[in-house]
């Protein structure tokens, strides 16, 4: 008999919804997490948004378990005071060659079931009157979550029905044997071995190297990960008052572009660009001398901001399936008997939006383990 039911490798956002969904019926789930402990890595560090849903394709696991990641979100958020705004989201045409591409936006997020509301320039300027429009969209389901205390909620729901989290724990190696896995794992320098049943791999940016150890070809199976770093500029205090909610750009190819955030404490900020890092380096350094392109980036959303309105604040790397110049890649979800490796589940490339489709993934998961 194994030593534990479910082992959850990963304790940012996903991992943490995936284990308090699992728990009460597997009450030794344990939680493995490699840094000091939990959401220190992607889901801490992104724009905070309860994505609507608006722009993957339909069908895609990606529209699908965001639409109801988002009603699922502020259901939690609701029942468990968790802070949370919906303040709603413009997405502004800044001229009116992008009108077209609100109009493809309008279109695949009305076949996602996602509530958009055309709006001209005037209705746009009257919303937000800094920014800059052409028309554009306002998603009044888009809204803004303390990504630390809905995994907090995650974390300690979990932990009320027996879960156990093990931090500062790296899983070092994976052996499939008849009925169960053999984990080998690092702890202060020590390394020890234990048995589960099933093995959920929601690893974030180590999802591919863990899919690796229990013996995927990542190569060939499609799940080698490219990590694409943003970073975020704040706006001086005087500034601050220029813009409300959320306000975005039409997208880009690589990422949703740089946009508007007011974060609970009142700042304002924009980010995050995309920087496809040539290595898996976790740095997180904010470059000052991206402030001129960034600047420029941001007055085509709010001309009054200068240069030197802005300063570096956070980054943070996703997780990317697809390299640059790549087109869109899903969330692999992969339930692995079909490669001889019953009862292990890869999440891979669980980049935007993952953190308001946590909870959804969570039920997906669910159904897969059985």
């Amino acid at each position: 008999m194994a030593d534990t039911g479910v082992t959850v490798v990963g304790a940012g956002v996903v991992g943490l919804a995936i284990a308090a969904r699992l728990a009460p019926r597997t009450p030794d789930l344990l939680i493995l997490e490699r840094r000091d402990k939990h959401g220190q890595e992607t889901s801490s560090r992104n724009s905070e948004v309860i994505h609507a849903g608006m722009y993957y394709p339909t069908g895609s696991l990606k529209a699908r378990l965001c639409v109801e990641g988002n009603r699922r979100t502020y259901e939690i958020c609701a029942a468990h005071d968790v802070p949370h705004r919906r303040c709603g989201k413009i997405i502004t045409a800044t001229v009116p060659e992008e009108r077209s591409s609100l109009e493809a936006i309008f279109a695949t997020g009305t076949a996602n079931g996602v509530e958009l509301q055309p709006i001209t320039a005037a209705q746009a300027m009257a919303l937000e009157p800094h920014i800059r429009s052409a028309g554009a969209l306002f998603s009044p389901n888009t809204g803004v979550v303390s990504a630390h205390d809905l995994m907090s909620h995650f974390l300690q729901a979990a932990q009320a029905s027996g879960a156990i989290l093990q931090a500062h724990t790296e899983l070092v190696a994976i052996e499939r044997r008849t009925a169960d896995y053999l984990l080998t794992v690092r702890v202060g320098g020590k390394l020890e071995t234990f048995t589960t049943e099933r093995l959920v791999n929601a690893a974030g940016l180590e999802a591919d190297r863990v899919a690796a150890l229990a013996g995927v070809d990542v190569a060939a199976a499609g799940y080698q990960l490219h990590y694409c770093k943003g970073s975020y500029f704040s706006v001086a205090a005087s500034k601050a008052h220029l813009v409300s909610r959320l306000v975005y750009p039409v997208p880009g190819h690589f990422s949703l572009g740089v946009h508007a955030i007011v974060d609970f404490a009142g700042r304002l900020k924009f980010g995050p660009d995309a920087e496809y890092l040539p290595d898996r380096r976790l740095d997180y350094r904010v470059d000052e001398s991206k402030r001129g392109a960034f600047a420029e980036a941001v007055r085509k959303l709010v001309p009054d901001i200068r240069d030197e309105d802005l300063a570096p604040d956070i980054s943070g790397i996703r997780p990317k399936l697809q390299a640059a110049g790549e087109p869109f890649r899903d969330f692999v979800i992969a339930e692995e008997s079909a490669r001889g490796l019953p009862g292990l589940l890869n999440l891979v490339g669980i980049d935007s939006p993952g953190l308001t489709s946590a909870p959804a993934i969570a039920e997906h998961v669910a159904a897969l383990v059985g």
